[in-house]
């Protein structure tokens, strides 16, 4: 009987001996092996084996991305408060064994690690923001971010951290400066508004001219076109009449014919085409007999100075 509770002891000790000896490290993490306390090897993912009871997993290692949220406020140079809200990104930098050791001996918990890591991107964004005015400060997203990634990259580093990735959601100030801030934006939305506007003005009032005065200058050059075109068909129409009144003379002459008979049918021609075409409502005519004579002498008078003209 004392044989077979014996036997039922050591092989409950072996058992136990091969369960402790073997242990399991899920993906994504790595083990932290210590013995009598000090530093002795890391285990990575998969079934590893450690030497029972002397062998300890003293931390096991995230190396997968994390994430935290941060809350706090600031203080701009010109006294105006900053309300930030941003998203951390971070992960363990490498999976080489001197990183994984940093990790897991900095500090003494996770807890730790977090509480100085937030701070310290709280006070890099605080002395940021306190060198810039509250009106910079929308404006500087990407600024703060690439400036806190290059002020605390050396820090991650030494702690076997790497940054990857600082999201700044949202930024808002006190509701004055909110209002006040809106202010402005209605009235430089006004002035510009104003400023387009009266632009406008400007551009129509121009063109408007411009046409106006092409139009004029079409107009004047149409009339003067005109006033030439007038002037040639007065002064052919005169050649044509002194022509034909010339020819006619002549061959009167050659018929022995008295001229005056050919001037009074010219002028009774004449009375009649101002009677028909003409534009006025009354013609003044002396009708006497002096005024027909003094009208057939000044039509020979004419015809004697073309005659002279032609000499």
């Amino acid at each position: 009987m004392g044989g077979t509770i014996l036997t039922a002891i050591v092989i409950f000790v072996v058992l136990l001996i091969i369960y402790l000896s073997f242990v399991t490290v899920q993906q994504g993490f790595v083990d932290v092996i210590t013995m009598f306390g000090k530093y002795r090897r890391i285990l990575r993912p998969g079934l590893n084996f450690k030497i029972p009871f002397l062998e300890v997993v003293e931390k096991r290692v995230s190396v997968q991305n994390r994430s935290v949220e941060l809350e706090f406020q600031a203080v701009t140079q010109d006294q105006a408060n900053v309300y930030f809200k941003n998203m951390l990104l971070y992960a363990v930098q490498n999976e080489q064994e001197e990183t994984i050791k940093k990790v897991a001996f900095k500090f003494i918990a996770e807890r730790d690690f977090m509480q100085t890591l937030v701070r310290t991107i709280e006070g890099t964004i605080r002395g940021y923001v306190a060198t810039k005015k509250q009106s910079e400060i929308l404006s500087l997203r990407r600024e703060i971010v690439l400036y806190v990634k290059e002020e605390i990259d050396l820090a991650l580093e030494e702690w076997g951290y790497h940054l990857l990735d600082l999201q700044i959601n949202d930024i808002t100030f006190d509701k004055v400066i909110l209002e006040s801030m809106s202010r402005v934006v209605a009235s430089n939305n006004l002035k510009a508004a104003a400023e387009n506007e009266g632009q406008a003005l400007l551009i129509t009032k121009t063109k408007a001219a411009e046409a106006e005065g092409n139009a004029i200058k079409i107009s004047a050059e149409a009339e003067r076109e005109a006033a030439r075109l007038r002037g040639q068909g007065v002064a052919l129409f005169r050649q044509e009449v002194a022509k034909g009144m010339t020819e006619a003379a002549e061959q009167l002459k050659q018929a022995n014919l008295d001229t005056n008979v050919i001037l009074f049918s010219m002028w009774t021609e004449a009375i009649k085409n101002f009677a028909e075409y003409g534009k006025g409502n009354v013609i003044f005519l002396d009708g006497s007999t002096d005024g027909m004579q003094r009208n057939m002498q000044q039509i020979m008078g004419m015809l004697k100075m073309d005659d002279k003209n032609n000499k």
